[in-house]
């Protein structure tokens, strides 16, 4: 379920990142929005299929909350060795009609399937003719076999309805939580990070929020703030019975309450790879990096029937709202690193944390630390 995080995030340990973030530094920040984790973990030691140990979860993301009131949406991958589900609709319609929901990559059919199942119970289908209708659930996906009996399918119904029914605002957790839990990112432990940027008054003042779930990257090219903590934090590689020479994936929602149109939309989604950029991802042959980003602004904008009106920002005064979905997605994946906590899965294999000691040293040697 949703909790509050009282670890400590990126900015609490002195690193510095460019703009001014929300109250609650989160994708709750956009106000509508709410975050629901389902995490699993259960069992420990030698590997037994069906059995674990589990390392898993889901974390569901719902635009407007429990209510049927699509956004416009618009979608974007930069490397496709991933899935998310429904978006070939999203490009066609514009717009997102349900939850967005992320779990490990052979659980993507039981997620998605529990959401149509979700929708139906709490009879979030929409207006339709008679009794028919039709739903898209957004699934994606990144693979937690390292940590995760991942063939054994421990994501069940129930655990896809928790995510859904406790999502909250307000400050949510970060790290090994929901479909993060298992993730990794520069061979240190990774999972699930949020961020948000506020803008101005004269830029409109409007939040972009995002989030992350982190499962990429090569050590040698952790770069935080400009730093190379890659190349200067060395030790604490992965302890595992194999080594995985591919370098993961990412998946990045993006939500903002600015008037954005669904081509918009597809804009900012093709902004995240600039903040994977800066922390040091370039997209890899295996990586499935895939961006999704919705505008809960135009709240009567979907109909089945009806023509309707909306508002959109002018292209011209976009670019504030590109520059927060790039520092956002930056700021998401290093709190994702900074919350992670050490973890032993199947196998007793271990991803350990980024130490936040040896990091502030780092980033002291660079002068880029903020007392």
């Amino acid at each position: 379920m949703t909790s509050i995080s009282h670890k400590p995030r990126a900015r609490d340990l002195g690193i510095p990142f460019t703009g001014t973030t929300g109250p609650n530094n989160a994708i709750t920040d956009v106000e509508g929005v709410t975050v629901g984790y389902s995490t699993i973990i259960e069992g420990e030691g030698k590997l037994e299929t069906g059995k674990g140990p589990a390392r898993t979860g889901v974390t569901a993301i719902l635009p407007r909350g429990k209510t049927f009131n699509p956004v416009f949406s618009g979608w974007y991958s930069l490397n496709g060795n991933g899935e998310m589900t429904g978006t070939t609709w999203v490009e066609e319609s514009g717009f997102l009609e349900g939850p967005i929901a992320i779990t490990n990559t052979h659980s993507v059919g039981v997620v998605r399937d529990s959401v149509v199942s979700w929708l139906i119970d709490n009879d979030l289908t929409g207006p339709h003719f008679k009794d028919l209708y039709w739903l898209l659930p957004v699934v994606a996906e990144t693979w937690d076999g390292i940590l995760n009996d991942i063939n054994g399918m421990h994501v069940k119904k129930e655990h896809v309805y928790a995510a859904l029914d406790n999502a909250a605002g307000g400050r949510i957790a970060e790290g090994n939580v929901g479909g993060g839990t298992g993730m990794n990112l520069f061979h240190f432990k990774g999972g699930t990070g949020t961020s948000s940027r506020k803008l101005s008054e004269d830029e409109g003042g409007y939040t972009v929020g995002v989030l992350v779930q982190g499962n990429f990257g090569r050590r040698p090219d952790l770069m935080i703030s400009g730093v190379p903590v890659g190349e200067e934090i060395t030790e604490l590689m992965q302890d595992t019975s194999w080594t995985r020479e591919e370098s993961g994936s990412i998946i990045v929602v993006v939500a903002t309450d600015a008037p954005l149109l669904p081509h918009q939309l597809k804009r900012l989604a093709r902004r995240v790879p600039v903040g994977i950029g800066r922390v040091g991802g370039f997209g890899a042959n295996g990586s499935g990096d895939i961006f999704i980003a919705f505008s809960t602004a135009n709240p009567d904008a979907f109909s089945r029937e009806e023509t309707t009106q909306m508002e959109m920002v002018s292209n011209n005064k976009m670019d504030p709202l590109i520059q927060a979905a790039a520092l956002a997605t930056e700021e998401a994946i290093i709190n994702a690193m900074i919350a992670a906590e050490t973890m032993k899965g199947r196998d007793d294999n271990i991803s350990y944390a980024l130490p936040h000691d040896r990091l502030v040293e780092v980033m002291k040697k660079y002068n880029r630390h903020s007392e």
